[in-house]
């Protein structure tokens, strides 16, 4: 029987497309300004440009916009490749819209010639007082009627360098008047005396985004320009230039509505000022919502494609729960991340009559989920380490863990009874004592009894000693960008959004882990070894907890 799935709008509009012969291809596009790393929201643009075109068996490239040259840098551009082929996707061609800027500018000198452009010289806080408001028309530059031969001129020398940045501009002319602001005459050409990345000094006239895309992409031969929901009021002005400029087969450009995540923050100019000020280590920091960030954290590739996917493609913008991002990641981590012994504030626990020299090897499953795995060893032996938070000399009903007289389980080891402590000057304890059960080994006695509380352990004499960076989210508020000022969305950090364990104990078999392997520290959560591990102390960060704690909260 065929598989019956519901379409998306965009599925749904490129196949009327196909059906109706407007293109016989699919063709997309991914075209990032390399101005900044790729963030969370950008997968999702990613997942659909370069998912659209898989589903059709088509072509995406990957455009470069660098139509700015004072903020672009090949780092980003080197990013933004690493990041694309971490999600799993490969380009058809890399490409830049400076590719296009021979073909751009002679659209320009075309609009010019149609009387469609003129060079204006009014100053930028001129040009805002002509453009109107939202309930008032614009009124028409006084450059407006300037002769086509004089706006080629003007034209040519803005080109060739004779003017000054910010002396004159190239405008569209369309509509004054226009309800949509993007139509009153905007801008399509400014002088910028910058050498490009790739370009050099060739040009000193750059083309305004609105203007370069819609003829980058179809020069490119895209078909179908798929952008977030924020250009839906450009689409007049994509599809006026295609027009006027007069290309036989143009592209069609579709929105769709952006992933917004509450508890994250996109913006690059508050994401810079956390760089900047110290307040995170760097883009990649695991608090980031960067995919370089995520990446460092643990997040897995197939994690974010997973939580793009429940997301689904919609018209209108919402607000998605930072918890169905978390879900995707210990879902995926679940299946596949293995097992380990982890101690993140170790006390020592002392098995009174455990031999003195026996140690014993428990074999245990790497990853109960799946088999396929195989077993791990773990060591036991009379000198141990557990959590501070495993032992009470004294604790409520629901405590479960270690209490002086109560039978627990070691986890896949033995049976035992707390029987005291050991405290240090200031009454902290330092040392607990028990003794353990030996007909319990592996957790299977002779008289069947059962323990109501298992915790996990570290042998003192294997323990590897690590760091443990306990990450959380950057801020306590569920949307940091509704902040007015670029400063005061920093009152609201998180000021537990990273706990560093410094003395952790993991088990043996971490030994020969390696930057970016994953595990599951049991009962604490989901970890990534860091790269900032050295020989002597490996690093890990926690990818996320093993249960949502942020839901309990929000509800208290």
């Amino acid at each position: 029987m065929e598989e019956v799935y519901s379409k998306n709008f965009i599925q749904e509009a490129i196949e009327k497309d196909l059906e109706l012969g407007h293109y016989n291809r699919v063709q997309t596009r991914f075209p990032p300004e390399p101005n900044g790393y790729l963030h969370v929201g950008h997968a999702k643009a990613i997942c659909i440009d370069f998912g659209m075109a898989e589903q059709y068996n088509g072509e995406c490239n990957l455009r470069l916009d660098d139509t700015n040259p004072v903020k672009e840098d090949t780092e980003y551009v080197d990013a933004i490749m690493e990041d694309i082929k971490w999600l799993g996707f490969n380009w058809n061609k890399v490409l830049y819209a400076s590719d296009y800027f021979d073909a751009i500018h002679e659209a320009a000198i075309t609009l010019i010639k149609k009387g469609k452009a003129f060079v204006c010289e009014l100053t930028p806080e001129q040009m805002k007082e002509y453009r109107g408001t939202l309930t008032e028309p614009g009124k028409n530059s006084p450059y407006r009627d300037r002769s086509i031969e004089e706006n080629l001129d003007l034209f040519n020398r803005m080109t060739a360098g004779e003017f000054p940045d910010g002396s004159m501009v190239l405008r569209a002319k369309i509509d004054m008047a226009s309800p949509n602001m993007n139509m009153r005459d905007p801008i399509i050409y400014r002088i910028m005396h910058v050498s490009h990345h790739r370009t050099g000094d060739k040009w000193c006239v750059y083309p305004m985004y609105d203007f370069a895309h819609p003829i980058s992409d179809t020069v490119e031969g895209v078909t179908h320009s798929l952008c977030s929901l924020e250009f839906e009021d450009h689409r007049p002005m994509y599809d006026w230039v295609l027009r006027e400029v007069g290309y036989p087969e143009p592209s069609r450009q579709i929105e769709f509505a952006r992933m917004n995540l509450n508890y994250t923050l996109t913006s690059k100019r508050r994401c810079l000022k956390l760089v900047n000020e110290g307040i995170v280590t760097g883009w990649d920091d695991p608090r980031m919502s960067t995919l370089c960030g995520m990446r460092r954290r643990g997040y897995t590739p197939e994690s974010i494609r997973d939580f793009c996917e429940r997301i689904g493609v919609a018209k209108a913008n919402s607000v998605i729960d930072f918890a169905m991002l978390e879900a995707c990641i210990r879902e995926d981590l679940n299946k596949r991340a293995p097992r380990a012994m982890a101690v993140l504030d170790p006390i020592k626990l002392v098995v009174d009559n455990y031999p003195e020299d026996l140690v014993e090897e428990f074999e245990v499953e790497v990853n109960p989920e799946d088999p396929s795995m195989g077993t791990r060893k773990i060591e036991f032996s009379k000198y141990l380490y557990i959590e501070r938070e495993d032992f009470r000399e004294e604790a409520p009903n629901k405590y479960k863990r270690m209490v002086p007289g109560r039978e627990i389980r070691l986890k896949g080891a033995y049976y035992v009874t707390a029987t005291g402590c050991e405290k240090d000057e200031d009454g902290n304890i330092t040392v607990v004592h028990c003794t353990y059960a030996p007909d319990s080994r592996g957790g299977d006695t002779e008289d069947k009894r059962k323990v109501k509380g298992t915790i996990h352990f570290v042998s003192a004499a294997h323990a590897i000693d690590a760091e443990v960076r306990l990450y959380d989210r950057l801020f306590n508020v569920s949307n940091p960008s509704d902040e007015t000022g670029v400063s005061s969305f920093l009152e609201n950090l998180n000021p537990d959004s990273m706990v560093i364990m410094s003395n952790a104990k993991l088990e043996s078999g971490l030994k020969n882990a390696k930057v970016g392997d994953k595990f599951q520290f049991m009962r604490q959560g989901y970890f990534c070894m860091d790269k900032d591990s050295t020989d002597e102390k490996l690093v890990f960060n926690r990818t996320v907890g093993l249960k949502d704690s942020w839901s309990k909260i929000n509800k208290a």
